[in-house]
């Protein structure tokens, strides 16, 4: 079995009979930490990965897991800080991680706000049992998916999920922007980390230059050379050209027949000319024999939830191997750039509820002009929504849902539905009854609800991005031994853009303009200034005829179907439609494909993931 990267602990309360203590993660390492903090463990990551350190009188210590880029005195000033109370510190450092923090006997565990790094947890008698992978600890229980949240990820849309749940039933999730708390004598809890103050555009923009630049920097200065993925986007060239102003670095270009003459190609090319320090490589799909939903039938990775990124195995090893043949330390991807340098539709309405009517009206009318739509349709969307209770519009999706109301069937969305608080995908006209009934179930308005659908929504934009981003980054350690990161998924570079309103980071007839406000002499104007983006219709399709025989034997051994949970006949007509090339929910028919598979081959056995403590004489499981 390849080999997940995860961190697991072990907590005694004290509540209670601390429960099964002969057992340990299957190859795990244990940390050198304090008894007070408990046990930890880290699974396949590098010594230099690891951090375990403690003020000088015993009180405070912190763990980092992961890629923590702080530097000896950032470090030094989290442990300071977490002793005058301040321990949120110390999960806000440089990078990507994992932080255990504990300040006496009370010990908080936070991963990131992007959900590149969840917690989750359960109780065993009293010990809490905490981990980084669901999956670990589903093992453990010996919990089951749960399916009605797996469904719903492709079938309904802004809605809040997982919130304190996981893909497995009896598996608690902690939201991420919040921490696990733990202390003896009493249950655990969750606590949200404090947000970032509002931030105006300018300062935002002279932030967002001062930590992209330094989670580029020190990267750079991790072991292994430096690589990246160079699209010719805005979000990957800029990382890219970052890069090469410090150090010599690979950059890879994937094409195809359908993107070759598309402008991506024309900006990767000019980027990768510009900096001597580039070495260039572009990757041909049709050179390579490649395409998308290649490789279904073989040895597939092993991810805590459903990962989009198997439909494109075959493309990214033949896109990796040559950052593996450069013994890249560090592969850069410019996944986030769209959540944390743009924002989601609804950002308008933020601006509406400002007081600055006329201009969010002109901004809805330009809207609908670019989306070629109905300008009443829009504005009586987003009227609907600024007098709609979040509450009230999950009712009346539930409604829609379990049939009580009419369910679109059309394969595609309007446009204006993208200012609505939540609503269908079109996966949901798949749904049997008893499918309808479950996700249904789950649209219950959460505590706290957010006061404004762009906050909701961009927050679940962000987590689904970290989410996959998390898988990506498992799969291409596993299969392709590449560590993959995302810089701009980092906790400081996503703090400091959601800080800025999402109606400044989006202004009709531009284009992320807070990089360009950002980045403007030190990346070239022209990549700033770009508008176009390339579609990936075409090279999607491609590859679903050429395995269309493999797709229609998962969807005909449908697990989903097998529950009573889809139509396989809703879910085959929706196949058959995109194989002709009409519109479709392409979308949804590849999250369908990565949720059929990683259903039928997830390792849930416990002796895969755990073995006996030697430390302890008798094993119980």
């Amino acid at each position: 079995m390849a080999v997940m990267r995860y961190v697991t602990g072990a907590f005694d309360t004290g509540q209670q009979d601390p429960g099964q203590v002969g057992w340990k993660p299957r190859g795990g390492a244990a940390l050198p930490v304090t008894r007070a903090l408990g046990t930890v463990w880290a699974v396949g990551f590098e010594d230099w990965e690891t951090s375990v350190e403690a003020a000088p009188d015993g009180r405070v210590e912190l763990v980092t897991v992961g890629c923590c880029l702080a530097a000896d005195a950032e470090r030094s000033e989290a442990l300071e800080q977490t002793a005058a109370g301040r321990w949120h510190r110390a999960a806000r450092l440089p990078g990507s991680y994992l932080a255990v923090v504990r300040d006496g006997e009370r010990v908080h565990i936070a991963g990131d706000r992007a959900a590149t790094v969840v917690v989750h947890w359960l109780l065993d008698g009293g010990t809490v049992l905490w981990s980084t992978s669901a999956l670990a600890l589903a093992a453990y229980r010996q919990c089951e998916p749960d399916l009605a949240r797996v469904l719903a990820a492709f079938s309904v849309r802004g809605v809040d999920l997982l919130g304190k749940h996981s893909c497995f039933t009896g598996v608690n999730r902690v939201p991420p922007g919040q921490a696990l708390v733990l202390e003896p004598g009493r249950a655990p809890r969750t606590e949200p980390l404090p947000s970032a103050g509002p931030l105006d555009f300018t300062a935002g923009a002279g932030l967002l230059k001062e930590r992209l630049t330094v989670a580029v920097e020190r990267r750079a200065l991790l072991p292994g050379r430096l690589s990246a993925d160079l699209s010719g986007g805005i979000d990957s060239s800029t990382l890219t050209a970052l890069a090469a102003q410090i150090t010599d670095l690979l950059a890879v270009t994937y094409t195809d027949r359908h993107m070759q003459d598309e402008d991506d190609g024309v900006y990767a090319r000019r980027i990768a000319a510009d900096y001597p320090a580039i070495t260039h490589r572009i990757v041909h799909g049709d050179t390579e024999k490649v395409r998308q939903f290649d490789g279904l039938t073989g040895l597939l990775p092993i991810t805590d939830s459903p990962s989009l990124s198997v439909g494109v195995l075959t493309v990214k090893r033949a896109q990796l191997a040559p950052v593996r043949a450069w013994e890249s330390g560090a592969h850069l991807t410019g996944r986030g750039g769209d959540d944390v340098l743009d924002a989601v539709p609804t950002a308008v309405l933020d601006l509406y509820r400002t007081g600055r009517r006329v201009e969010a009206g002109r901004r809805l009318a330009a809207f609908a002009r670019e989306r070629r739509c109905s300008t009443a349709a829009v504005l009586r969307q987003a009227h609907t929504t600024l007098r709609s209770p979040y509450g009230h519009a999950l009712d009346a999706l539930a409604d829609t849902i379990c049939g009580r109301a009419p369910l679109d069937r059309s394969q595609l969305v309007a446009p204006w539905e993208s200012l609505s608080w939540c609503g269908t995908l079109p996966a949901a006209a798949w749904l049997t009854r008893d499918g309808r009934a479950q996700v249904a179930a789950l649209l219950t308005t959460p505590p706290g609800s957010e006061t404004g659908p762009a906050q909701l929504h961009e927050r679940l934009f962000l987590e689904r991005m970290g989410e996959e981003h998390a898988t990506y980054d498992q799969i291409a350690r596993q299969l392709f031994q590449v560590p993959v990161h995302a810089p701009y998924l980092d906790n400081q570079v996503v703090d400091v853009c959601h800080a800025v309103p999402g109606w400044q980071r989006r202004v009709p007839g531009d284009f992320k303009p807070i990089a360009r406000a950002a980045f403007t002499g030190r990346v070239p104007g022209y990549l700033l200034g770009r508008r176009t983006k390339t579609a990936m219709t075409r090279t999607v399709t491609t590859g679903m005829r050429a395995n269309a025989p493999i797709i229609r034997a998962l969807f005909n051994t449908s697990l989903l179907a097998g529950a009573g949970l889809i139509d396989p006949r809703a879910a085959r007509t929706a196949l058959e439609a995109a194989l002709r090339g009409e519109p479709a929910a392409l979308a949804c028919l590849h999250y369908l494909i990565a949720t059929e598979l990683w259903l039928a081959t997830i390792p849930t056995g416990r002796d895969t993931w755990w073995e006996p403590n030697e430390e302890h004489e008798e094993i119980t499981w």
